[in-house]
């Protein structure tokens, strides 16, 4: 049997930087791009989506850059045993959700990747938890809101939160006011002045 190799935690993966780059659906040329712009202004954290077998050689491209800068690149919306294999093949460092599922959190730490689960309510924090996952994205945020991340800080003050869905550089430095550890931006990112704008959080 083929051994895993030793998973990087979030706390690592995450350490001294609240964000997080999602590149979905572009063509490996832009996403390439974009991965490049984000790691140059400091954003260590990339995050890929693999709907499907295109997205997963979008990925594997990313991972293979990544490599060669010595950055993480995590493969996302994985809520499947055949999205995980598609990370897998393409060496993401961890995966992400937008929800709970334990057989893919399962799967996946028999894999060696730490997962990312998406939560919205008390009930799918301790479900998490009980799983013995430590960070939690929760999504989506902005239909969440602020107030929400404040709430959470009552019962889970352990729990490191990621803010996902409808982050810009708008709005992000309210959701890490909140409580919110890192926050993940994606669909915002078509927009070629949002990554210097997030950088900027990067040395508050």
């Amino acid at each position: 049997m083929a051994s895993v190799k030793p998973a990087v935690p979030f706390d690592e993966l995450f350490a001294g930087v609240p964000v997080m780059a999602i590149l979905r659906g572009m063509p490996v040329d832009k996403t390439l791009e974009l991965a490049a712009r984000a790691w140059d202004l400091g954003i260590e954290c990339v995050e890929v989506p693999v709907q499907d077998e295109a997205a997963g050689q979008v990925l594997a491209a990313v991972v293979a850059a990544g490599a060669e800068r010595g950055k993480p690149v995590g493969a996302g919306t994985v809520t499947s045993a055949e999205r995980l294999g598609r990370a897998v093949a393409a060496g993401a460092a961890f995966t992400v959700a937008p929800g709970l599922d334990p057989d893919v959190v399962r799967a996946g730490v028999a894999a060696g990747l730490p997962h990312l689960p998406g939560v919205a309510t008390p009930t799918d924090v301790q479900a998490a938890r009980a799983l013995g996952l430590t960070w939690l994205k929760a999504f989506p945020a902005s239909v969440l809101g602020v107030d929400w991340f404040r709430a959470m800080r009552g019962p889970f003050p352990e729990v490191p939160l990621v803010a996902t869905g409808g982050i810009d550089a708008g709005n992000a430095a309210a959701y890490l006011a909140a409580g919110a550890r890192v926050v993940a931006v994606g669909s915002a990112l078509e927009d070629p002045a949002q990554l210097p704008l997030l950088a900027g959080l990067l040395h508050r």
